[in-house]
């Protein structure tokens, strides 16, 4: 492989992108959540157009699809390689100042526009696997946009090595990059079956060597409580205060069911955002299990819990559950192909394969559910959705040999 070359590439295309103010808008009532979204995509429909794809566009959705025509006599599976272009909410991305630390030396990495900002190996024990490797990291004052800007430039990196190396065969390869992942419905209109893929992978995973096929279930939950407002001068034995009824039921929320105490295989509840006043005031939650059943038992607390911290007070109260996503699993283990042939790619370059179960969701859960068999594979995007955000080029070179890998695999194996 062209390693130089291509690794000049994947940092020309990510240093570029991840200067887009891509942010999604988790209040806006439009899809894509905001237009800043599109000026990416519609760019990114160019290149694609550009590097000779076929059938190239983006719909009125922002949804952009590309295909690269097989060079292959087998009847292969259509493969598609997703990345999203929208960057999370908590942290701003106007104004991305990427810095890059060639040849990493080890050390503690202070970010240069914010003194307080310093990316510790105590607390980032990843970064001693990427001594030697060029690094890019935020300036301290936004994030970097690796999630997903890393899994964009990887996929587009990919394409190119396969336009420019006919002698890799391949079956029909598709591309999707799509709006809004961040704020949960990033391929709520996405329309599987004209896409006409048979496999997905997306590209939005962090350390090297990590495929992931297993998500939570997750859903939300809304508390309501409404009170009696009156003139607090005149208000004995009348006014029933909505927001001590919601302050009680916090305090009632148990601990053991906190993401602050929770890892691996275990769910949460977790409070997200409050809207307060005497006569009403309101909560809303995330449920996340890898055990369906068990989202039955956290709505089951905030039910109990909300009732007693309404009648504490006297108050009334209502409460309102939605699903979200799905877990992954209960399709893709009816496909298992779809990861064997990954790891068996990984296996190939020497790469070690590290499975685990994303805490979180993904475009490839929805993806799945809608029938396209996707799992996650890693790009090397590391402390995503905050100032000390990070990423090693090399990573992400490794991860566009994986997507080429994997190519191969599917056309030597059909």
């Amino acid at each position: 492989m062209d390693n130089k070359k291509y690794l000049d590439k994947i940092k020309t295309r990510f240093l570029k992108y991840v200067k887009y103010d891509t942010q999604s808008d988790p209040d806006s009532e439009t899809y894509p959540s905001t237009e800043k979204e599109l000026v990416l995509l519609n760019d990114l429909k160019n290149e694609l157009n550009e590097l000779g794809l076929d059938d190239t566009k983006i719909d009125e959705y922002g949804y952009v699809t590309a295909i690269l025509k097989s060079n292959t006599e087998k009847n292969v599976p259509v493969l598609a390689f997703v990345s999203h272009v929208d960057t999370a909410t908590e942290v701003t991305g106007k104004k991305v100042n990427p810095q890059l630390i060639e040849n990493y030396d080890g050390s503690d990495i202070q970010l240069i526009n914010d003194a307080t900002q310093v990316i510790k190996v105590e607390s980032n024990p990843y970064l001693k696997n990427l001594v030697g490797h060029d690094i890019v990291t935020t300036d301290g004052t936004t994030l970097l946009g690796a999630d997903d800007k890393s899994g964009v430039a990887v996929v587009m990196s990919a394409i190119d090595y396969l336009i420019n190396h006919p002698e890799i065969k391949h079956g029909d390869i598709k591309v999707l990059f799509n709006p809004d992942e961040e704020v949960g419905t990033g391929t709520k209109f996405f329309d599987v079956e004209k896409f006409g893929a048979d496999y997905g992978y997306t590209l939005d995973g962090s350390v090297k060597g990590e495929i992931e096929f297993e998500n939570f279930n997750a859903y939300g939950a809304k508390v309501k409580f409404f009170g009696k407002a009156i003139h607090p001068g005149y208000a004995k034995d009348k006014m029933i205060n909505a927001i001590k009824a919601l302050s009680y039921f916090v305090t009632l929320l148990p601990d053991e069911h906190s993401p602050e105490h929770t890892d691996g295989y275990k769910g949460f509840i977790h409070p997200i955002t409050m809207n307060s006043g005497n006569e009403e005031a309101s909560i809303t939650f995330i449920l996340r299990d890898f055990e369906l059943e068990k989202i039955n038992d956290y709505k089951e607390i905030i039910n109990t819990l909300a009732k007693k911290a309404a009648d504490q007070f006297g108050a009334k109260f209502e409460v309102e559950f939605n699903e979200q996503y799905k877990s992954m699993n209960e399709v893709i283990k009816n496909h298992i192909k779809v990861v064997d042939y990954a790891k068996e790619a990984m296996d190939r370059l020497g790469i070690e394969v590290i499975t685990k179960p994303i805490r979180g969701g993904t475009d490839g859960a929805t993806l799945t559910h809608k029938g396209l068999p996707c799992p996650k594979l890693f790009t090397g995007q590391q402390n995503y959705h905050g100032k000390q955000e990070y990423i090693s080029l090399q990573d992400m070179f490794d991860s566009m040999r994986t997507v080429v890998e994997i190519c191969k695999v599917w056309e030597e194996k059909s």
